[in-house]
């Protein structure tokens, strides 16, 4: 038996740098039950690795303070649970600092769980799992388990205002709260998949609500710079209304749902999570009012039996530099810097793995795409990237850009320069049986 006839779940972050006040806003007015903060990307996680190997007491999602401040106290008051990946390298100590900032914001009691076990690192390590190219133990960083709802249903039953978790995967955020209020069975492959079309929909926020939809004159959306963010509204046979806030800006059409049901989908009729295979292939969406969208026909069948890994390595160092020229002659003047720099780099011996150099706006994205011959910019900047085996050499690639202010053509300016190691992401697979996800409970 369903513990409520319609849920209300709201999306307050689609990655981990995402806007906050639209987070605010569906606490303030969006009438909503649970909070979900999706703030985890792959390459995210094998970087707050490394900041917890730095700090034991880090390695969570650095927004989480601010994010909390904002939301928390409006979410206590309305009894709006949160759920969140923010918990990232480190999901205990992101909600012991939540127990510790809960006072200053005037929060008495508060309950959070962490959810641990999606670290996999040691399955790796020991050679129980063969490591992905070009991964080895010598620059093997991070290896994370996508898990999915069964530790947020335990996290739930605790009765914990907030949740935060470390890799669980993006839809199962959303599909834990549908799983617990509804009561459905772990083995109701149709339900979950359904569920997972809808938080499918959800876990990049805005995205259904207009932005990365909107192409001017084109796809007009309104108000970008007030987008709202997504509620859905779910009955308990998995049927979906997604809305968001009255007034806000941004739209909820079938568009805008179709577009994001494409988002990052490679089989339409198994889409693999680690709750279900997900079937996408028949879903609908229809109309509802303003901004309101139904959403049906989604479906699924037995879940994997190996769940992904995420595998973090460290892929040696990055030094780019830039420089802009303006007016006439100015792309044959940038081009002429980077071939330049690309023989300075030769001369002096700098070891080089990869190397890419571009005039941005002409050919640093559609790089086969040559530029008609009476386009003639008036401004072009400058780049070149180059991926080495140590800092040093990484540097002697920005150095050389910043030598072209004497050194090259005529009218470079506005030199910038960047150094940086290389977190690269690898994927494997690892059998689930030997996951166990685990709730550790804090507060009171």
């Amino acid at each position: 038996m369903s513990k409520s006839d319609l849920l209300r779940i709201g999306a307050g972050a689609a990655y981990a740098g995402d806007r906050i006040e639209p987070a605010l806003e569906l606490a303030e007015k969006g009438g909503i039950d649970y909070l979900v903060f999706e703030c985890l990307a792959e390459r995210t996680i094998a970087l707050a690795q490394l900041s917890k190997l730095k700090n034991s007491q880090q390695g969570y999602d650095p927004m989480l303070v601010k994010r909390m401040q904002t939301v928390l106290p409006t979410c206590i008051k309305k009894g709006i649970r949160i759920i969140s990946n923010m918990g990232a390298a480190n999901p205990v100590a992101a909600a012991e600092k939540i127990i510790e900032l809960a006072p200053s914001l005037g929060i008495d009691r508060i309950k959070v769980a962490a959810v641990v076990g999606d670290n996999v690192l040691s399955f790796f390590q020991s050679g129980a799992y063969p490591l992905p190219d070009p991964v080895s133990s010598d620059n093997l960083v991070s290896a994370n388990a996508y898990i999915g709802v069964e530790a947020l249903i335990e996290a739930l039953e605790s009765g914990a205002d907030v949740i935060l978790a470390g890799r669980v995967a993006d839809p199962s955020l959303f599909l834990a709260p549908m799983v617990y209020e509804f009561g459905w069975e772990a083995d109701n492959w149709p339900l979950l998949g359904q569920g997972t079309v809808i938080g499918h929909l959800m876990e990049c926020a805005g995205q259904v609500t207009g932005g990365y939809f909107a192409d001017p004159t084109r796809k007009d959306v309104n108000d970008l710079a007030r987008l709202g963010f997504p509620i859905a509204e779910i009955s308990s046979n998995g049927e979906a209304c997604i809305t968001k806030v009255k007034g806000t800006g941004g739209q909820v059409t079938t568009a805008t749902c179709r577009e994001q049901l494409l988002y990052e989908l490679h089989d339409p009729s198994s889409y693999l999570t680690p709750d279900v295979t997900a079937d996408f292939s028949q879903v609908v969406f229809e109309e509802a009012g303003p901004d309101r969208v139904m959403v049906r026909g989604g479906s699924g069948k037995q879940r994997p039996e190996q769940l992904k890994v995420s595998v973090g390595y460290r892929d040696g160092y990055r030094g780019e530099g830039q420089i802009s020229y303006a007016g006439v002659g100015a792309a044959e003047r940038g081009q002429l810097a980077l071939e330049i720099v690309k023989q300075r780099l030769a001369i002096t011996n700098v070891p080089v793995r990869e190397l890419r150099d571009e005039l941005i706006g002409m050919n640093s994205i559609a790089r086969e795409h040559s530029v008609p011959d009476q386009y003639q910019p008036y401004e072009v900047r400058a780049r070149i990237a180059g991926r080495t085996g140590t800092t040093e050499a990484a540097q002697a690639i920005a150095d050389e850009v910043e030598t072209l202010y004497t050194n090259g053509p005529a009218g470079g300016g506005g030199v910038s320069k960047d150094i940086r190691e290389v977190i690269a992401i690898a994927s494997s697979y690892i059998d689930r049986k030997v996951i166990n996800p685990e709730t550790v409970l804090l507060g009171k």
